[in-house]
């Protein structure tokens, strides 16, 4: 595959390099027990979403399908806690260092009932009831040359074209091959090829695609995704990024960023992100037709403990930007916020927000966070595919958090984040989603063991 071309050639590139470093990472490792890392992470999370129009499930409190508003609770609502812990061994001593990384995770279901599941925190059983409790474990092995790491088996990814979602309780894991080269400074270099991702319920090694509502059928999962990207950052205040990747049988896409920072005074600062993405439908095309090109630009102004943004983003193409079989984050763009991601066919979008650190106002660790954005000539088409109606949505998003600063339970943090959308039509994201108000509870507690 063109990917694993790409990845010898970055590995020769390292060992070329490498010779010209003062002191590598793993010229400095210490050892496979001597520089590990034991953290545990607990989380609570409480989850309820109102369709104002009606509909929120497809199965009655009692556990039948149905397809009708009748018996149909209106909303979803689900509490539970989690707890993840994470070991991440050092690399042994020598030219090439070995190490190994595991995660062991689990939930436990605190509420929630089959008139009201639906909002990813729990897979269902057949009669629609959350599962009560969920637990799954990953592991990879490590290999290091000078700067260069090459992992294998279990983890969890963050690159602009394939990202596990770590928006629930527990998070999405891909399966595959990574390579993440820092030789040159300020220019990272990455490769990959993943062949199956869990969910964030459950222990399926393939993801879902998301329901065909048409005929109750489920899409095949993750087939195999090649990605390459290259991250620098050698320049002062400056950022760039370029990213690619083939999902096997669903879709090609590119992806590319420019983030700058103008510092005004020791007080104030400008920033400016651009990200873009283009993708087309590739192969079998297992989730339909993708033809899109969607591009963000925001621009944030800080003073002191205030922060200004406002951002303008626009999609094209044929269709809207479609992303989840490549991970549930897979969309780095400016207005990708609680519940929507703004990037329907043909649509433009503007987002004003603002942020403001109470820390310079005597109460340290507390943050406020509101904002708004509108999206206005949505494409939406009838069910033979000609367009209709144009669609627009806007949303409103409020977010507060407060992390303790200090004492037994210092970096234990309350998170509240309340979102409420409208929009014009709801064929746009589907059915009864042009009304709703979502809210969500999130307690979490870092713990550092080793």
């Amino acid at each position: 595959m063109r990917v694993m071309k790409w990845s010898m050639i970055a590995l020769a590139v390292s060992a070329g390099t490498s010779q010209f470093a003062i002191a590598s990472s793993q010229d400095e490792a210490k050892g496979f027990i001597e520089d590990s890392t034991l953290t545990a992470k607990t989380r609570m999370m409480y989850m309820n979403r109102d369709f104002k129009s009606g509909v929120g499930n497809d199965r009655r409190a009692n556990g039948t399908n149905t397809t009708s508003d009748d018996g149909i609770s209106g909303y979803r609502q689900d509490t539970g806690i989690s707890e993840l812990l994470n070991y991440q061994s050092g690399f042994t001593q020598g030219t090439v260092g070995v190490g190994v990384d595991a995660m062991a995770m689990g939930s436990v279901k605190l509420d929630g009932g089959a008139g009201r599941a639906g909002n990813g925190l729990f897979g269902t059983n057949g009669a629609g009831e959350p599962e009560n409790t969920q637990s799954k474990a990953a592991a990879a092995v490590k290999l290091r040359l000078s700067d260069t790491v090459l992992k294998y088996g279990n983890q969890v990814v963050s690159s602009p074209v394939f990202t596990t979602d770590d928006g629930r309780l527990l998070p999405e894991i891909a399966t595959g091959t990574l390579l993440t080269s820092n030789e040159i400074k300020g220019l990272e270099l990455t490769a990959g090829r993943f062949t199956a991702m869990s969910g964030q319920t459950g222990m399926a090694r393939d993801s879902i695609n998301g329901r065909n509502t048409a005929d109750g059928t489920y899409k095949p999962g993750l087939t195999a995704a090649n990605i390459a990207g290259a991250t620098y950052s050698g320049l002062e205040n400056f950022i760039f990024a370029v990213h690619a990747s083939d999902i096997e049988d669903y879709w090609k896409k590119q992806y590319f960023n420019v983030n700058y920072t103008l510092p005004l005074s020791e007080k104030q600062s400008l920033n400016f992100d651009l990200n873009a993405y283009r993708s087309k439908d590739d192969g079998k095309k297992l989730a339909g037709n993708l033809d899109n090109k969607v591009w963000s630009l925001a621009a944030a102004y800080s003073i002191e403990a205030h922060k200004f943004t406002v951002a303008y983003q626009q999609s094209s193409g044929k269709t809207g930007y479609n992303y989840g079989v490549d991970g549930g984050g897979t969309v780095y763009v400016a207005n990708s916020v609680q519940i929507s991601d703004f990037v329907g066919e043909d649509e433009k979008s503007w987002q004003a927000r603002y942020d403001i650190n109470m820390a310079s106002f005597g109460v340290p660790g507390l943050s406020f966070m509101t904002r708004y954005i509108r999206g206005s000539n949505v494409t939406v088409r009838d069910e033979d595919g000609t367009p209709g109606s144009d669609g627009t949505e806007h949303e409103w998003d409020l977010e507060a958090k407060y992390v303790l600063q200090e004492g037994p339970a210092k970096d234990l943090s309350f998170r509240l984040r309340n979102a409420i959308y409208r929009g014009s039509n709801a064929d746009y994201r589907g059915t009864n989603y042009d009304n709703l108000n979502d809210l969500r509870l999130i307690v979490e507690y870092p713990l550092s063991i080793l």
